[in-house]
């Protein structure tokens, strides 16, 4: 054969993204290594393909010639794999989602045992990051984020409706400070301010009969994970501001309680998202398939 598929697959990522680095990211290789691929097919096909300077990649001639022949036919490669790849009897592979650990504790851990059970070929592999990656250039089949922060090119599914926060604190914490009634009353409590993964302090977001604001509360103690801001709470450190599904059992039990509950309205909550194609693998399409069967809200 003149050339292996993935060097295909090279030369139409260099030509379309008009660069080297640019295309790895697409392809999920390092720019090296795809520069290796380009070298190798030239030298077995005898024609440089791309006009290479320190500041363009284009398309040589030749090169433009092979792109326009190699482009349908390896357009009908791809979609007979897909095709074949739907009448699998069985999800087989490495499935492998990025997300943050709030919503890994939240939806992806009972996703992944129902997931195992059904599609027992499948290996499943869930890397939580605070910041919000690229998940094509970082080799993720999908995410899972808030809806807010999903990429506009991605196909989302919505996996629960809404988020809802509040601010909750131990009662030997509001038997010495009171409870506070508006959140300007915050000013005289000890609120456990959060550092996101950004660096950046959470400011508490507010909002009631259409008023809408956010506020950088008072407060001594600052923690970069949501786990250690609920034991914070329960040890009335002070007062907390997390998401509803993280406190339900301690105000069931008593142990924390909640305020301010007329000032904080749910957001939109958690999507499943991945790159927009015509087929998407089978491993994917069953893990969405999931997502849309199972009711969280």
């Amino acid at each position: 054969m003149r050339g292996t598929l993935a060097e295909l697959e090279a030369v139409i990522a260099v030509a379309a993204k008009g660069g080297f680095r640019a295309a790895a990211r697409d392809l999920s290789i390092s720019s090296s290594a795809l520069s290796q691929q380009i070298a190798t097919l030239e030298a077995r096909l005898g024609v440089r393909l791309f006009n290479r300077t320190t500041r363009s990649v284009t398309l040589s001639s030749a090169g433009e010639q092979f792109v326009a022949e190699v482009t349908p036919a390896l357009s009908a490669i791809r979609r007979a794999i897909d095709q074949a790849d739907e009448h699998r009897s069985e999800p087989s592979g490495t499935l492998r989602i990025n997300t943050s650990i709030g919503a890994a504790r939240m939806i992806v851990a009972p996703l992944a045992a129902e997931y195992l059970r059904r599609y027992p070929a499948m290996q499943l592999e869930i890397v939580t990051e605070g910041a919000l990656v690229d998940i094509n250039a970082k080799g993720f089949d999908a995410g899972i984020r808030i809806l807010e922060a999903v990429p506009p090119d991605m196909i989302s599914v919505p996996i629960n409706r809404f988020i809802r926060p509040l601010i909750a604190g131990s009662p030997g914490y509001f038997k010495e400070k009171g409870i506070p009634k508006t959140p300007a009353d915050l000013e005289t409590h000890r609120c456990i301010r959060a550092r996101m993964a950004s660096g950046t302090i959470y400011r508490w977001e507010f909002e009631r009969r259409g008023e809408a604001f956010t506020m950088d509360v008072p407060g001594t103690l600052m923690l970069d994970e949501s786990d250690l801001i609920l034991r914070a709470a329960r040890e009335g450190a002070g007062l907390a501001y997390l998401n509803e599904w993280q406190v339900g059992e301690d105000l069931a039990a008593g142990r924390l309680i909640r305020v301010l509950e007329d000032w904080t309205a749910p957001y939109p909550g958690l999507c499943l998202y991945y790159p927009g194609r015509r087929h998407i693998p089978a491993k994917l399409r069953a893990f969405v398939e999931l997502v849309r069967e199972v009711r969280w809200d």
